[in-house]
């Protein structure tokens, strides 16, 4: 909240000391490194000094009873059809990363469920009216909270002039919004950093040495993907003595020890050109996390960075449900509600 006080006093700085964690200091004044949009609902308390703790939970609770609340349409509009809509919207609220980050009250958490909830705006009008510009002002949101999101915007935009009668029009409507995301992003990085190109990762304060070690091979290296491979698909839990008995990884762990279910998407195919547009969505995302130096996300339960294609592959998910939804396929979304469930009972108990 400091951070939105003074920027409405005209100065983007913090107001915390140099060396705080996750800050990058220059010039002698302190800046949150953050993207811009999990600032913007604090702005509506910033007046509100006794409601300001409150804000810090309340606002990522909204945004996650929103994008949970958007399952059921994203379920209705992928899906086949019947009870299954309710399998699938129950696995998008309850068992993705969505719950455990939504009741957090962190920042860096808000970004990606407010990504999340934007993004599944995107993809129920992609399946609705497929107006280009409501598309790009989807995603240009899902952007200004989680940049890695802003890939989507090619195979969409490949796609949407693909279909076009009007390519010029199409071009502009899609193009403009994005347009908008950048240069507002390049704005807000200007006027913090003095560079429209420095966001502030590279040169943040850490504390932990695994972490000062693995960003001195670059913020974005092949050197880190075979460990974030690790982390995304291998990475189990560890056994501790005391309840609940078994911790994941800070550092993340196993996507499929979160939520299995993103295995039914494998039923999508590549056939249809939504289900293309999709995978190659979720691929475009994966590159920059795979290559980044913070693995899934410190500290987490999961591989929390992998949210930001989750909507994607639950479109992907409920599409492999036309093909099959049966017993196993039940299973992988109780069994990814509960292990989802498990990290809240953590996240209490640690």
């Amino acid at each position: 909240m400091q951070a939105v006080v003074s920027l409405l006093n005209g100065h983007p700085d913090s107001g915390l000391p140099p060396g705080t964690l996750d800050t990058a200091t220059v010039a002698g004044r302190t800046f949150l490194v953050i993207s811009p949009l999990p600032l913007v609902p604090f702005v509506l308390f910033a007046p509100f000094p006794p409601l300001w703790e409150a804000a810090r939970w309340m606002i990522p609770a909204a945004f996650g009873m929103g994008a949970a609340w958007l399952m059921l349409p994203l379920a209705r509009r992928y899906g086949p059809g019947g009870t299954t809509t309710l399998w699938l919207a129950t696995l998008g609220a309850f068992g993705t990363l969505l719950w455990t980050l939504a009741i957090k009250g962190n920042f860096y958490y808000l970004a990606q469920v407010q990504a999340m909830f934007f993004c599944l705006i995107a993809l129920i009008e992609w399946r609705d009216r497929r107006r280009a510009w409501v598309i790009a002002v989807a995603l240009g949101l899902s952007g200004l909270a989680r940049p890695t999101t802003l890939l989507a915007a090619i195979p969409f935009g490949i796609a949407l002039l693909a279909e076009s009668r009007d390519r010029v029009r199409t071009s502009i409507a899609f193009g403009l919004p994005l347009l908008a995301t950048v240069g507002l992003t390049a704005l807000y990085d200007l006027a913090r950093f003095g560079s429209p190109v420095e966001t502030g990762y590279g040169i943040s304060t850490l504390q932990r040495p695994s972490l000062i070690d693995a960003r001195a091979k670059g913020v974005f290296s092949l050197r880190h993907v075979p460990q974030n491979l690790y982390y995304l698909f291998l990475r189990g839990f560890d056994h501790v003595s005391r309840f609940p008995f078994f911790a994941p990884d800070s550092y993340g762990h196993s996507i499929l020890l979160t939520t299995p279910a993103v295995l039914i998407a494998v039923s999508a195919g590549i056939r249809s050109r939504t289900v293309v547009v999709l995978w190659s969505a979720t691929i475009l995302i994966a590159i920059p996390l795979l290559l980044y130096y913070g693995g899934g996300g410190f500290t987490t339960y999961g591989y929390r960075y992998a949210l930001d294609l989750m909507p994607f592959v639950l479109a992907l998910v409920a599409i492999g449900a036309c093909h099959q939804f049966g017993r196993l396929e039940k299973l992988l979304v109780v069994l990814s509600v509960a292990f989802v469930s498990y990290g809240v009972l953590w996240a209490i108990a640690r």
